[in-house]
């Protein structure tokens, strides 16, 4: 047999790769094919895998325009809730109409602006004492009816005040404590109504809006009743209070019933009870009155004493009203570090901060500054003790809670009036400015340490 060197060819006129293993049979060196065996391969040699083709990418849907981006204003443009802002507006511009109006239909009579400034206070101690009382018997699934029974009542006392004008002064009395206390539930049964039209992600938002609603209308308030008063005729502001709070007594009804999310337990404790556990919450609200009450009081005197025309003071107050609704629509366009409970003590403390330093500052831009930017610190204030009281109470006793935190906050209201009222008459203003800073921020201090010890508890919408 003749030897023959190999020619790296095997039979077939196929060649060898160089470097194909030894021991292998003859294979296509056609990329794309895995390494498939053209020829018979050897059983012996272990099986080696082909290279892998890389997986084809899996298509993902394209993200709905919107679906991740947070819950905004836009959100709360629907039916049910333009008409709970048509509601709110009808039910809350006669309280914020009624003590100016008050004023105006005696200021001809006999009593003159003395029987005018009785009249205000009886009032608001109605409001006050109606608050609590009829806001702890709100209930879900019967809050339109009840509501709408006070508004009634209310929209009656009102129309009867400037037909009994010449009655005897204890008759007014009793029909201004009327008319304060019988619709004295609706704000807080209203604020309950808006939390269970919007979903839980919507109620920062839907409280926001509430504020900057509140904060336009008071801002408003006093110049209509003075333009009605003096250009149509002394009873006209408590004849059209008495109009708008019939319509929203009718408005209530145009809205779903409340439900409650979660019923109560059966061994829940009793109501009374339960409210009371939020007094640290109430009395940031106080505090945050008190703030309020010495800002609105104190400052004609104040710029009287700066030698600056007390005429300033409306112009100023209307700045810290739509500064506070500035701040409150800002404070809904996003999500702010820290609970509710932390955010309402700062608030608090920062609108104190801007108080202050308006004692000592002798010249108009510089008030003008200090009160527009607690005017913007105030209103963060009131959407977050609401937010609050959400967090420590169960579902079904928050209209009953906003109801008697709006008492406090009159109450609040009440007393730094008074004691204002005593430091004007033994120090200066600012003194008596600073007096009422200081209320604030004991109040707000002894709330913090007292929420310390409070559980914290989720709450539906």
């Amino acid at each position: 047999m003749e030897y023959r060197e190999p020619s790296g060819e095997p039979p077939g006129g196929m060649p060898t790769p160089p470097n194909a293993p030894p021991g292998r049979g003859r294979r296509s060196a056609l990329p794309g094919r895995g390494g498939a065996a053209v020829g018979a391969p050897d059983p012996t040699a272990p099986a080696t895998p082909g290279p892998t083709a890389p997986a084809a990418p899996v298509p993902t849907a394209p993200a709905a325009p919107g679906a991740t981006a947070p819950p905004g204003y836009r959100d709360l443009l629907s039916r049910e809730l333009l008409l709970w802002a048509l509601l709110a507006l009808t039910s809350k511009a006669p309280v914020a109409m009624a003590p100016l109006a008050l004023v105006f239909l005696s200021r001809q009579g006999p009593g003159g602006y003395t029987l005018g400034a009785g009249l205000a206070a009886a009032y608001v101690v109605g409001e006050v004492v109606g608050a609590p009382l009829l806001g702890a018997r709100l209930r879900p699934g019967r809050i339109r009816r009840k509501l709408s029974a006070g508004l009634l009542a209310g929209a009656l006392a009102f129309g009867a005040l400037p037909l009994a004008r010449s009655a005897p002064s204890p008759v007014l009395v009793v029909l201004a404590f009327l008319a304060g206390a019988t619709p004295g539930a609706c704000p807080g049964g209203i604020r309950a109504v808006l939390t269970r039209l919007v979903a839980d992600g919507l109620v920062t938002r839907a409280l926001s809006a509430e504020a900057v609603l509140t904060q336009l209308i008071w801002a408003v308030a006093p110049g209509l009743v003075v333009f009605l008063a003096l250009q149509v005729h002394p009873a006209g502001p408590l004849v059209l209070g008495a109009l708008l709070a019939a319509t929203a007594a009718l408005l209530l009804f145009r809205l779903p019933e409340p439900q409650a999310g979660e019923p109560a337990a059966p061994a829940a404790a009793p109501t009374a009870r339960t409210l009371l556990s939020a007094w640290p919450v109430y009395l940031t609200g106080a505090a945050a009155m008190a703030m309020l009450a010495t800002a609105e009081l104190v400052l004609p005197a104040l710029l009287e004493d700066r030698h600056i025309p007390v005429s300033w003071s409306g112009p100023l107050l209307a700045g810290f009203a739509l500064a506070s609704a500035v701040g409150a629509f800002c404070y809904g366009l996003r999500t702010w570090p820290g609970s509710a409970r932390v955010q309402s003590l700062v608030f608090l403390v920062a609108t104190a901060a801007c108080i202050c330093p308006i004692s000592l500052l002798p010249s108009l831009p510089g008030i003008a500054t200090g009160l527009l930017l607690a005017g913007v610190f105030q209103s963060g204030a009131m959407v977050t003790r609401s937010l609050t009281l959400r967090e420590c109470l169960p579902e079904h006793t928050h209209a009953a809670a906003y109801s008697v935190m709006y008492a406090v906050g009159g109450v609040g209201y009440s007393l730094t009036a008074t004691l204002s009222a005593v430091a004007l008459n033994r120090a200066t203003p600012s003194a008596a400015l600073l007096a009422g800073a200081t209320i604030t921020l004991l109040a707000t201090a002894v709330s913090a340490i007292a929420e310390r010890g409070t559980p914290t508890r989720a709450s539906g919408p």
